[in-house]
């Protein structure tokens, strides 16, 4: 009789959401994208303006490939905070390697020698996330979703990371409302796929609150 419910259930859930909140999500990540590349163009301009010179000269734009829906690879976009060579420069000091994959593919700020003084100003802010709405009128991100992984991180997920990528990445998601890189290994993987299970417009409202006053707060900002 229960795995008769659970058929019942999971076939309503998915009815659910193929027909009326995946295509009303879809709906409001374009119309939200949009809205906020418009309103913020003048913005996005004055920090553009900032590569042109100094230790930020060259490109405006890091792009790097990300695990998506279904395993789909991605470019994910986001304003450069680092040098040109960030990803040569790290790996070249093994120590200090090791450290970044052991630390939950990260470094304090004052002791990685990839990051620049703007770029640690538009981490701190989160003003360096701006492109992503680029990734989310594209396609491959949502507004609201698990937060796109490298293959490294993926690694993380073991024999649950079908579930985690059964799920379109999202520029926030339940794990930013809830500590964002305060919050690490092994423990991430549980609140990335508490959302995956219990996904639905109510959620996905909530998380966008929390993410609003998180970045107000800069609480977890690296």
């Amino acid at each position: 009789m229960e795995k008769e419910f659970d058929k019942s259930y999971m076939k309503r859930k998915l009815y659910y959401d193929n027909l009326v909140y995946l295509p009303f999500k879809r709906l409001i990540d374009i119309t939200a994208a949009f809205t906020a590349l418009f309103i913020l163009l003048p913005l996005l301009l004055i920090i553009s303006s900032f590569y042109l010179y100094g230790e930020n000269k060259g490109n405006i734009l890091f792009k790097q490939k990300r695990i998506g829906l279904n395993g789909d690879e991605f470019y994910i976009y986001k304003f450069r905070s680092m040098i040109v060579d960030a990803e040569e420069c790290l790996k070249r000091d093994a120590l200090l390697y090791t450290k970044y994959v052991e630390n939950n593919y990260k470094l304090d700020p004052e002791e990685d020698p990839r990051i620049t003084k703007l770029g640690c100003f538009l981490r701190k802010t989160s003003l360096d996330e701006l492109p992503q709405f680029f990734n989310v009128m594209i396609g491959n991100m949502s507004l609201v979703g698990p937060r796109p992984v490298v293959n490294e991180e993926l690694l993380e997920y073991k024999d649950r990371k079908d579930a985690f990528l059964s799920v379109k990445p999202g520029i926030t998601g339940y794990w930013q409302a809830n500590g964002r890189s305060n919050v690490g290994y092994p423990e991430r993987v549980d609140i990335e796929l508490y959302y995956v299970e219990n996904k639905c417009l109510k959620l996905d409202i909530y998380i966008l609150f929390q993410t609003f006053f998180k970045v107000l707060l800069r609480s977890g900002a690296y």
